[in-house]
């Protein structure tokens, strides 16, 4: 089975081709990095408009590098939450048109099921059952996977997802949009400083995350320090530090819950390289294995939708005409495959 995958659930513009034999085809991928850094965010009605312009002929690209024609698609698999709802319609409506002109099978693709099998794009794939840290701009979740649909959630976010933290601690010290991958490349200049960041909801039993409060003990500490680039620098890297423990915790405690040896980590925030050094170390010491997705596949991407979708398609679950996006989707409702 060949299948179009289509990612429209924020500020990038995700196709690709998958197929289950020959595996990734082709992907292509618009960022709307550009367009909303004036305004240190995703600007949501910019977002639904740039879709508009570029699906299209991202389309027909990522369909001539897979060499292959509306003949040699045999589904369509679109994003259908969670997400910025315009964006997502913008997916949803072009997903499905096409399913329905070129008399096709469609499915709506949940984004973070997307994210959570991306690391199956790998030669290395994991095998189930795993636990999986989904950390990105809008998620932060642990888990459980015992097979594709069959996921139980042990813990979440009750405010700030870690990715959230990221930006809103980098626009604290004035750094770009994207703030997430700026701050941790300041972090990466600084030194031990003997600063004292607190490591939130982990001298408490549960799963759960909480990263408000870190942000604003971030916050009250650079409006104590001097306004220098190494001061900034070492108060950039006592807080990543304390998000990556934090994570690092949590999923400490979730494994040996589970009694699971496997560990999944997707997402934007999975690209982080102190995440993935700190993750690394903890699973060697606990002679278990921690996979991720390739870089170009950590954030938002076709390939990630095209491969859960053809899981869901070849199950024979398609989706009706009725045009849909879903921007609150719990993950753990999601039909098992």
């Amino acid at each position: 089975m060949r299948v179009l995958g289509i990612e429209t659930s924020c500020d990038e513009t995700g196709i690709a081709v998958f197929d289950d034999e020959q595996g990734l085809l082709s992907h292509a991928l618009y960022s709307q990095v550009k367009l909303h850094a004036d305004y240190g965010g995703v600007v949501p009605e910019l977002a639904s408009r740039d879709h508009v312009r570029k699906i299209v002929p991202l389309i027909k690209q990522a369909l001539k590098e897979a060499n292959s024609s509306v003949d040699d698609i045999d589904g369509i698999a679109f994003t259908k939450g969670p997400g910025l709802i315009g964006a997502l319609l913008v997916g949803a409506c072009v997903g499905r048109s096409l399913a329905y002109s070129w008399d096709k099978p469609a499915i709506g693709v949940h984004h973070m099921e997307g994210h959570l099998l991306a690391p199956m794009l790998e030669d290395d794939a994991p095998e189930f059952p795993f636990l999986a840290l989904l950390v990105s701009g809008g998620h932060s979740m642990l888990v459980k996977v015992d097979g594709i649909g069959q996921y139980e959630v042990l813990g979440e976010s009750v405010d700030d997802a870690a990715g959230e933290a990221f930006d809103k601690t980098a626009k604290l010290m004035g750094l770009d949009y994207p703030g997430g991958p700026r701050l941790a490349k300041l972090a990466s200049k600084g030194v031990e400083a003997g600063y004292k960041f607190p490591r939130p909801m982990t001298d408490k039993p549960g799963l759960n995350f909480s990263f408000s409060g870190l942000k604003t003990f971030t916050a009250n500490t650079i409006a104590a320090e001097p306004d220098d680039e190494q001061t900034r620098a070492n108060i950039a890297r006592a807080f990543e530090e304390a998000v990556v423990d934090t994570l690092a915790i949590k999923c400490k405690r979730a494994l040996k819950l589970t009694g699971y040896n496997r560990l999944v980590v997707a997402g934007g925030v999975s690209a982080n390289s102190r995440l993935r050094e700190n993750l690394a170390e903890m699973m060697q010491q606990l002679n278990g294995e921690v996979f991720y997705p390739r870089g170009e596949f950590c954030t938002d991407n076709g390939a990630m939708i095209a491969y859960a979708g053809l899981q869901r398609l070849k199950a024979g679950q398609t989706e009706d005409l009725e045009v849909k996006g879903q921007p609150r989707w719990p993950l753990d409702t999601l039909e098992a495959v």
